[in-house]
């Protein structure tokens, strides 16, 4: 009797154990602010810097994102339940492809999860997850050495990344980020003319369409930042007020010739 009475109160005792587990609060997400969040404080600044400058690289070359979190551990849930949490909340990758990559590492758990978002599902399944984790990352960790592992891991990504061919990073034609072709045929086709006019008035007609190719070049250098494509547009902008022939004549143009007197004011 007094046996049954045991084991019954060990069940009961375990029951409650799992209760209290589960009445436990979820690890909150942390905020999304750089490619590398270590709340570990594993990571050096310079190993953390340097992680960060190689994802960042790799998202401008090829758009696939690579994010990197660090943290004690996802008690009470399991690693891929977080890791789950934490991938929906933070977006990571294209929005119209689906294609970032989060490593998550539970340090004092032992666990290490890649969570892929869908594009990515053929280039990392869950064997090529589980080998990258077991043959890259996991042998270092068990050195000590966190860096070398994370970046081993990041390596073997990069490696299954590339070998997707997935579309290529835009380029983004925003204020300060460079200037798109209808920013420079505007400058052509609306700005040459009345800055040529005004300078040909001013300087007469040679001096005034190289002084308009002069300031058009400069235009073009602080749009694009080539100065290839601000040469050119210097001697388009010269041949332009030249051919078109606009401003009429100034201070050092030819006489007027007409039928009649030549009437100034109003």
């Amino acid at each position: 009797m007094a046996r049954y009475l045991w084991r019954a109160l060990l069940t009961l005792a375990a029951v409650l154990a799992a209760g209290l587990a589960l009445a436990q609060p979820l690890q909150p997400v942390p905020a999304l602010q750089a490619r590398v969040t270590d709340l570990t404080a594993t990571l050096s600044a310079a190993q953390a810097r340097a992680l960060e400058d190689k994802l960042a690289a790799f998202e401008a070359a090829h758009g696939s994102q690579i994010v990197v979190l660090l943290l004690r551990s996802t008690a009470p849930e399991d690693i891929a339940a977080y890791a789950f949490r934490v991938a929906d909340a933070w977006k990571i990758g294209r929005r119209e492809l689906g294609d970032g990559v989060l490593l998550l590492v539970a340090k004092d758990d032992r666990k290490v999860r890649i969570e892929v978002a869908r594009a990515l599902e053929g280039a990392v399944p869950d064997l090529a997850a589980w080998r990258i984790i077991d043959g890259a990352i996991t042998p270092a960790f068990r050195r000590g050495d966190f860096a070398g592992g994370i970046d081993a891991g990041v390596e073997a990504l990069f490696a299954l990344i590339r070998g997707e061919h997935l579309p290529a990073p835009e380029r983004a034609t925003g204020a300060g980020d460079g200037a798109g072709i209808e920013d420079l045929g505007a400058l052509l086709f609306v700005g040459v003319p009345m800055l040529g006019a005004l300078l040909v008035g001013m300087l007469g007609r040679k001096p005034g369409a190289f002084a308009t190719g002069g300031v058009t070049g400069l235009i073009v250098h602080l749009l694009t930042a080539s100065l290839f494509l601000a040469l050119v547009g210097g001697v388009l902008a010269v041949v332009f007020v030249l051919a078109l022939g606009i401003g009429g004549g100034g201070r050092g143009g030819p006489p007027h010739r007409g039928g009649g007197p030549l009437i100034r004011g109003g």
